[in-house]
């Protein structure tokens, strides 16, 4: 990772980026390979109106792990902690994070809902959400993220793996009734094929690797590639495993001549990385989903 400056003498300190802390009232099974958590609390309502203001629906947080070796008593300022550690010079016990979608905010319920994918013991979050109970904690910073729908648009395309499911629906929730357009959705089955609503004009496409790894496919980029072009002005969310991404990059901006306006695009995670060295890595050449001059 890229070195940051040190501050200047007397420059004021970065402002923290505000923490909420939830409790996780009950999950359900939504599909095969994804729990959704629903969260709440005395601090849901102060998270709300910094979710509303954005007026965005791919808005993100950054869930905090805490090492239970620590043995400290949830919740917990974990930036102060942070600090405390990282003075101690016990940095390998940092809290981590991980990055995900808000799926919904119900502010007529006070909850928040979040959808993990879970495959087994692998990963951090997937196998906790797998396992929480209502009373866990939900420690986390954000929102942040800017796309929404465009009211301006002619028809919109969605295009993404399981990582971008809860945004694409996030974004489907927002579309006008009269909306129109397509979304293409990677999944290893049906089993894992969601009821996203949606108006009538809004076509979706499941994909299916049937067993296949995520990640390893270009059963995205064929659908995109391949489908009937609708006449008028789109807009394109596309999100998803990093290479994947990378390679609907000519589609968009190449064969149909996109304006970088009309583009909603990045990876959410790369195949053999863990999140820390994924985020790393979006300061290097091989974390860039469009590189300086593209297309040349």
């Amino acid at each position: 990772m890229t070195a940051q400056p040190a501050p200047q003498p007397g420059a004021p300190a970065r402002p923290r980026k505000p923490q909420t802390s939830l409790q996780v009232l009950r999950t359900e099974r939504i599909s095969a390979d994804m729990v959704r958590i629903h969260a709440g609390g005395p601090e849901f309502e102060a998270f709300a109106d910094r979710y509303a203001a954005k007026d965005a629906t791919d808005q993100y947080i950054k869930l905090w792990f805490v090492d239970p070796a620590l043995g400290v008593q949830l919740p917990v300022d974990v930036a102060a902690l942070k600090d405390e550690l990282t003075a101690q010079g016990r940095t390998e016990q940092l809290p981590v994070s991980r990055t995900y979608t808000v799926r919904r905010v119900d502010r007529g319920t006070g909850e928040l809902a979040i959808d993990f994918v879970v495959h087994g013991d692998e990963g951090l979050a997937g196998p906790w959400a797998a396992a929480a109970q209502p009373g866990d904690w939900l420690m986390f910073t954000g929102p942040g993220g800017a796309y929404a729908p465009s009211p301006e648009a002619d028809w919109y395309l969605l295009a993404g793996d399981e990582s971008a499911l809860p945004a694409i629906g996030a974004a489907v929730d927002a579309l006008a009734p009269e909306a129109t357009g397509h979304a293409f959705i990677e999944v290893d089955s049906a089993a894992d094929v969601q009821d996203l609503g949606g108006p009538a004009g809004l076509q979706l496409h499941w994909l299916f690797r049937h067993g296949t790894p995520a990640g390893t496919t270009t059963l995205l980029r064929e659908a995109v590639a391949g489908l009937d072009w609708p006449q008028g002005r789109v807009q394109a969310f596309v999100h998803g495993e990093r290479e994947m991404v990378k390679s609907l990059r000519d589609v968009l901006f190449v064969e149909h001549g996109l304006d970088r306006k009309q583009v909603s695009i990045s990876g959410y995670w790369a195949l053999g990385r863990a999140e820390d060295a994924f985020q790393a890595e979006k300061r290097t050449e091989i974390g860039q989903i469009i590189p300086a001059g593209y297309p040349a």
